[in-house]
């Protein structure tokens, strides 16, 4: 539980109103597959087997149970996406979509050298945060940090690549070096060049990250973006236009996904993720997107949450609403992921930033950000995408004051410290902007809070049509209808190891109309007593017994009348559930009885409250006053 002069909730998101776009490009003839089941070396081999034909695989995330697979000669790209969904041994099978990097306003093209860098940084502000003039405490928070410290976070910057050989970088020491590739090896050779895989992580000689575009261990950047975002994450944590520089308080690790046009797949992707996770980043930040709904992103990013990752996603620079036009990975409502929204320096909305009151978490200084680009310069950029790795750089300060909190509970400390700022107010779920400053002294506050973090099942949005299941596509649920009493009919198959999703989830949401019982009255008297209540997004924890089954799931929306979540097994319309609910900080537990209900017209069921007893209303009601509102 973290507090901060008082209780503070959890800000999570509804996820409604994102489906996948069949606009967005892919790599012909890639797909990434999900077999059912944890993951078996022998199982996959068994499907290897009767596929060599037809298919190769390129790559595997054993943590994950995803393998990306590529066409042989001949095979046709639609029929083998159908055939594979009927498969029983795969769960989904979808394209290797393209992602592309969040392109930056380069309209301020001047380069400057590092010496004019630091001249005029210097001349015009002296002493005082200079990537941005923006209120975000920065100064004030260095002020605030522990001075020495056994603990260096790391940020793995998933992106177009960081030149490495920057002064910026090598004299801060800010670069991560793997410490399985460096040293000598037993025959005396050294290790970052012995041509082994030293670590056995399967990349040989990873010293300092990886490239995935090229497949090689020299992630450099032949863009600008990776580099200006690495340069935005380490200024929060210390002035580098200071001279001399300082020793870096922070590792960021360089993982290259995008080529030197921005765009990037999905595998690849997903490999940087892994990789991340698989060697010890605490921060993961992505300045990049799509418009398409990945399981297996989401997936992977769950596998970061489920590994105390905290994940940090620019909104997009669309001047679009992502409530009603989703963007990936911004809007996966993983209980460890930020989304970002960028601001000026007078604290306004930029004018070119998305926003969404439900997907986009805080404001954070994204225009006219003065950071590093390859050659050892620098310059002048505006985007989500500088917003971002400012949060990103926020994050890792807090896990460098409070290192045994969660990426989830990270995420709290950030959005539970914001500045509320008026332009924000229906811009962002905590009508906010970062401040730096408050970060900091709540993460020393909570240094001895210990770690928790509710269970989180990457489920697909309401709509979408999970690729390996034969049902037909429809709104509200979109894989199951209406159950008659007594039967369940599951289909789908197992999480996968790492907090992977199950193939058949319900997206339950509040009906305002109740199902027929008996008593006409008495559904009048309900509907006239219930319908009313303001409903709130939240998530946590639920455990439900249904009969003599005990399930568990997650709660998404909650009022005074009834609650919405999600659960792993179909449910009997009608049927009476009783239920244990966490509140949105694990620290209090209500059980209530509730109805389950069906609306046909929007094909989703929901759970009504029986007479809740006001005990339970009033820990619902005191839950709710620092959760957005669920439009």
């Amino acid at each position: 539980m973290l507090r901060f002069n008082g209780l503070f909730l959890s800000l999570s998101v509804l996820f409604l109103g994102a489906s996948s776009s069949s606009a967005q490009q892919y790599v012909q003839g890639e797909m990434i597959i999900k077999l059912k089941g944890t993951h078996s070396a022998s199982k996959s081999k068994q499907f290897y087997g009767k596929m060599s034909s037809k298919i190769s695989l390129k790559a595997s995330f054993g943590g994950l149970n995803v393998h990306h697979m590529v066409l042989k000669p001949g095979q046709d790209m639609a029929a083998s996406i159908n055939e594979l969904r009927q498969d029983p041994d795969v769960e989904y099978v979808e394209p290797n979509y393209l992602l592309s990097v969040i392109a930056p306003d380069k309209s301020d093209n001047r380069i400057f050298s590092t010496e004019e860098a630091m001249a005029t940084v210097t001349a015009s502000s002296t002493g005082s945060y200079s990537q941005s003039y923006a209120p975000v405490k920065v100064t004030e928070g260095w002020a605030a940090a522990t001075v020495t410290s056994s603990v260096t976070p790391i940020v793995a910057v998933v992106d177009t690549g960081v030149d490495y050989t920057h002064t910026l970088f090598t004299t801060t020491g800010a670069i991560w070096t793997n410490p399985g590739e460096t040293g000598t090896d037993s025959q005396g050779h050294n290790k970052a060049s012995n041509s082994i895989d030293d670590d056995g992580n399967g990349y040989v000689d990873d010293v300092r990250g990886w490239n995935f575009v090229a497949g090689t261990n020299a992630p450099m950047d032949d863009d600008e973006h990776g580099t200006h975002v690495a340069g935005i994450i380490l200024g929060v944590s210390q002035d580098i236009f200071a001279s001399p520089l300082t020793a870096a308080k922070i590792r960021i690790m360089p993982l290259k996904f995008l080529n030197a046009s921005g765009s990037g797949s999905t595998s690849d992707a997903i490999s940087a993720i892994y990789y991340a996770v698989r060697n010890g980043a605490n921060v993961i930040n992505n300045s990049w997107g799509g418009s398409a709904y990945s399981q297996s992103l989401h997936d992977a990013l769950a596998y970061a949450y489920n590994n105390r990752v905290t994940i940090v996603a620019a909104a997009g620079n669309a001047t679009s609403n992502n409530d009603t036009t989703a963007m990936y990975p911004a809007n996966y409502p993983v209980p460890s992921l930020i989304s970002v929204a960028a601001t000026t320096d007078s604290d306004t909305l930029a004018s070119f930033s998305n926003y969404g009151r439900n997907y986009v978490h805080v404001g954070a200084p994204g225009s006219g950000i003065f950071s590093s680009v390859p050659g050892n310069a620098y310059r002048y950029m505006s985007g989500t995408s500088m917003a971002a790795p400012f949060v990103a750089g926020m994050a890792a300060m807090v896990f460098r004051e409070a290192w045994n909190l969660t990426g989830y509970q990270v995420k709290n400390v950030i959005t539970s410290t914001v500045n509320p700022i008026t332009s924000l107010s229906t811009a962002v779920s905590t009508g906010g902007r970062v401040n730096d400053y408050n970060a900091v002294t709540a993460a020393k506050l909570n240094a001895s809070i210990s770690a928790s973090q509710p269970v989180y099942v990457a489920s697909a949005p309401s709509g979408y049509r999970a690729p390996s299941s034969d049902a037909s596509s429809a709104s509200g649920c979109g894989l199951v209808s209406a159950l008659s009493a007594g039967g369940f009919g599951v289909g789908g198959g197992a999480s996968g190891a790492g907090g992977a999703s199950a193939v058949v989830v319900l997206m339950l949401l509040p009906l305002a109309v109740m199902l027929y019982v008996k008593k006409a009255a008495q559904r009048e008297a309900h509907r006239n007593s219930r319908r009313q209540h303001e409903r709130f997004v939240m998530n946590s924890s639920i455990s439900l017994k249904v009969g003599d089954r005990e399930l568990q799931g997650q709660v998404k929306t909650i009022s005074e009348g009834g609650v919405s979540f999600c659960a792993d097994s179909m449910l009997e319309k009608g049927g009476i559930i009783t239920m244990m609910i966490s509140s949105p900080d694990g620290s209090e537990q209500v059980q209530v009885q509730g109805h389950v209900v069906w609306n046909e017209q929007n094909g989703a069921y929901g759970v009504k409250f029986d007479e809740a007893k006001d005990s339970v209303l009033d820990h619902i009601r005191n839950w709710s006053r620092n959760l957005a509102k669920a439009s």
